[in-house]
């Protein structure tokens, strides 16, 4: 349908000669239409949900661009994924594109896994070696977890950043490098600006374009396409041939609120795959937290006690109990929290002071 009305108007341009110049123009944006529809079909980013179509959007206006770019998102949602598509949609798709988690690497291992070494700048350093920066000269470095840098690394960084430059371990000169930076957190950025773990320039030369990824359980009706996506996945891989998902794994699969967002429904269409020996996934094959979902309360189940009944009281006590859990599942971060209940931040943050709650009592320290 859509080549159908690509191939209309540009018929309807070619038409009218004074628009001749302007069809020579259009050419450029279908080019980039398929670059964009390549690059996602690659990274196997799938959604038709608003957040998803929004994020998707966002994809295809950034990718053209060299601006710095931060994805934000719970984890297991797809951060990867959404930096691959920006790299393979852009101008930079023939050129490397380098991945790293920052929080998986001690101050030193990681600076000299970014910038590289000169022999002897530290015991064992017996050769020159490039860093991930140079490595990726030309395309793109994708620094996954940036929240989990050192105050020192993050100053290294932005110096980096900045002036386009880096000075591996134990070198005297800078080496220019043309890199476009993508990086992610599953921290809430505000929270780690305001509790001084993420610096403030840097955080603003970070984030010159921010891409938040909605988590599994904002995007229901995402869930069956993804679970058929996987599905057709692993029996692929596996040879089976289980083509199909029953309507109660299905149900199941709906109700239950991903924790672990599209990592986890992956996983578990995996298992369900491997241990399935039908045509089709049953709702036994699920994991136990997936299938035994809480049956929601019917109506009418509170009962009205006899004599007075302090109504505002109740209605109070219930609120500050969800919202306590809200900010338990969260960890104390309020962004999740309203996320969580369908409010804004400043909503929440009102309930939060009216009800005498402290966040920080959720915060869990490592």
């Amino acid at each position: 349908e859509l080549r159908n009305v690509v191939r209309r108007v540009l018929a309807e341009k070619s038409a009218k000669p004074d628009t001749m110049p302007a069809i020579e123009e259009s050419e450029v944006r279908p080019r980039q239409i398929q670059r964009l529809f390549q690059a996602l079909q690659r990274s196997q980013i799938l959604g038709k949900s608003p957040g998803m179509l929004e994020v998707l959007r966002t994809i295809g206006t950034v990718a053209a661009g060299d601006s710095t770019v931060l994805i934000t998102g719970e984890s297991g949602t797809g951060k990867e994924l959404v930096a691959r598509a920006i790299h393979e949609a852009s101008r930079r798709k023939d050129h490397p594109f380098v991945s790293i988690n920052c929080g998986a690497f001690p101050e030193t291992l990681l600076e000299s896994e970014l910038f590289g070494y000169m022999k002897g700048a530290f015991t064992g350093a017996t050769t020159n070696r490039k860093g991930l920066f140079e490595v990726a000269n030309g395309g793109s470095i994708f620094l996954d977890e940036i929240g989990e840098m050192t105050q020192a690394m993050q100053v290294k960084l932005l110096r980096v950043l900045q002036g386009r430059q880096l000075r591996p371990l134990g070198g005297t000169s800078e080496i220019p490098v043309d890199v476009r930076v993508i990086a992610a957190t599953n921290r809430d950025p505000q929270t780690a600006l305001q509790q001084g773990q993420f610096r403030e320039d840097l955080y603003y030369r970070i984030a010159v374009i921010t891409i938040h990824l909605p988590a599994l359980r904002e995007r229901v009706e995402d869930i069956e396409l993804l679970a058929f996506h996987f599905l057709r996945q692993y029996t692929d891989k596996s040879g089976k041939k289980v083509l199909n998902i029953s309507p109660k794994a299905l149900d199941c699969l709906k109700a239950y609120q991903w924790p672990g967002n599209v990592r986890e429904l992956e996983n578990t269409i995996e298992r369900a795959v491997a241990l399935e020996t039908s045509d089709a996934i049953q709702m036994e094959r699920l994991p136990d937290p997936v299938r035994n979902i809480p049956a929601p309360h019917p109506k009418g189940s509170v009962v009205l006690p006899e004599g007075p009944f302090d109504l505002e009281s109740y209605l109070a006590g219930t609120e500050k109990s969800l919202i306590c859990q809200a900010l338990e599942q969260a960890q104390g971060n309020q962004t999740l929290a309203a996320q969580r209940l369908k409010l804004t931040k400043p909503s929440l943050r009102h309930k939060i002071q009216a009800l005498g709650i402290d966040p920080a009592d959720f915060r869990r320290t490592s």
